[in-house]
């Protein structure tokens, strides 16, 4: 077909997964941090199809719930009488003359390079297969010497020549709109399942002299997804493994151990000389500046970090943007809405949220940062909390320049730290500290003479 012929894809995801002995329907398992589904339409829509339409039916509320796109066109198959009848249902919404691509949602590895590869190929009927060492229960493909399918069965209905064959089925198919109408119209459930099966088709068009072209993937794992929570756990390690390896490639990141990063990204970028340590995990929109380094256990989620910034051991950044090179961690939480400076220092067991931490100012150890504006060159001093939240509403504590806060000292906010203000040590500060002053909270130290109850000796 020209290379201008609308293309509409298929997406079938009806099916329930009892094997996965989960409450959700399996095209919702988690798979790299998005659901297996999210990934099938995020391949399909790099295409730049017309229309996408997606077959949905097991715990249907469920799949409508969690991907939620009103772009798709939703097709619900009551009764799940196998793919063909799931195809047979969305033609119904296919126009004549168009190219029709049928995926399933439950193939989530599929790359939309490869699905052009498909595409490209000017055949009325052709088929996406995968030659594999040891294809126990998947669709065996038979072929003649020019790659045309002469007939695709099933593995429950397939002889025992038939199975030793290694050519196998992805399920992954295009076709022109008219002529694949034509043959669903004769499936037939003259089978084990008593289920009508879409890869009957491919004897129908070698019936009628128009065999299917098979289309070989590169990856032999791209084309199948997971049935089972074993097999869930294995296709996640490959998605991994070639997310880790593309941002190596693409990028020159820099990993100690590729099979202990985890990617979970809808967008990544990373600047040169970047280094992840071990069992490292990227997830939500993530940007790191040219020599970023981040330590070993470590989460980052919607972070933008600026050249040079270092992140260190078990720390939790999310929704944090630095805007020069600044130091974090270990042991540091870092929530929504924190935003370093150059020089900044996020030390251990220091949890911020909403803060904006000036240049080169530091709160080395154990503080609670919440709702505060910090100037440059403040010093933070251990155990030191904001007081942002009264049991009804959230208050901004603001901490100019300079300023000095000593050890354990609560600053009940709304509060202004005047700069190059210093709070004593142990401090309960309710008003506002002026500049340039000592401030602190204290009663008189006393020493009494008493008998001790403990046992002497």
């Amino acid at each position: 077909m020209p290379a201008s012929t609308p293309l509409h894809i298929i997406v079938l995801a009806a099916g329930g997964g009892s094997r996965m002995k989960s409450l959700k329907p399996k095209v919702l398992q988690m798979l790299a941090g998005k659901p297996m589904l999210a990934h099938v339409l995020a391949a399909a829509k790099a295409l730049n199809p017309a229309r996408i339409h997606l077959v949905y039916g097991h715990l249907g509320a469920q799949v409508r719930a969690e991907i939620n796109d009103s772009a798709l066109n939703w097709i619900e198959q009551i009764v799940q009488s196998g793919t063909g009848d799931a195809v047979k249902l969305a033609m119904h919404h296919v126009p004549d003359g168009v190219r029709v691509l049928v995926l399933y949602g439950d193939s989530p590895a599929l790359r939309p390079d490869t699905l052009e590869k498909l595409l490209q190929v000017p055949q009325p009927l052709c088929v996406l297969v995968s030659e594999v060492a040891a294809p126990a229960g998947l669709g065996r493909v038979q072929l003649d010497a020019q790659n045309r399918v002469l007939a695709i069965i099933e593995a429950k209905d397939a002889t025992p020549a038939e199975l030793a064959v290694n050519t196998v089925n992805t399920g992954v198919l295009t076709a022109e709109s008219r002529q694949l109408r034509a043959w669903l119209a004769q499936l037939t459930p003259n089978n084990q399942q008593h289920e009508y099966y879409l890869t009957q088709i491919f004897e129908f068009a070698a019936r009628d002299a128009q065999p299917a072209r098979a289309v070989f993937t590169t990856d032999a794992f791209e084309g199948f997804g997971a049935n089972d929570a074993w097999e869930l756990a294995q296709l996640e390690r490959y998605l991994q493994q070639r997310e880790v390896r593309r941002l190596c490639q693409t990028f020159g990141l820099r990993v100690a151990d590729p099979a202990r990063v985890d990617v979970r990204c809808t967008s990544v970028e990373i600047g040169a000389d970047v280094e992840l340590d071990v069992n490292v995990i990227l997830a939500g929109s993530v940007k790191l500046g040219a020599g970023v380094k981040i330590g070993a256990f470590t989460r980052i989620c919607n972070v933008e970090l600026a050249a040079g910034t270092e992140v260190l051991s078990h720390c939790d950044l999310d929704g944090v943007i630095s805007t020069g090179a600044c130091r974090i961690g270990p042991f540091a939480r870092l929530r929504p809405g924190t935003k370093l400076a150059a020089g900044a220092h996020i030390g251990n067991f220091v949890e911020t949220k909403k803060a904006h931490i000036g240049a080169s100012s530091k709160a080395n150890h154990l503080s609670y940062l919440g709702d505060v504006e910090i100037g440059a060159h403040v010093n933070i001093g251990a155990g030191v909390i904001t007081c942002n939240y009264d049991g009804v509403n959230k208050f901004v504590t603001q901490i100019d320049d300079g300023a000095f806060v000593g050890s354990n000292s609560s600053l009940i906010a709304p509060l202004k730290i005047g700069a190059n203000a210093t709070i004593g040590a142990g401090s309960t500060i309710t008003k506002d500290a002026p500049p340039e002053m000592l401030t602190l909270t204290r009663i008189a130290q006393v020493t009494r003479t008493w008998k001790s109850k403990r046992r002497r000796g």
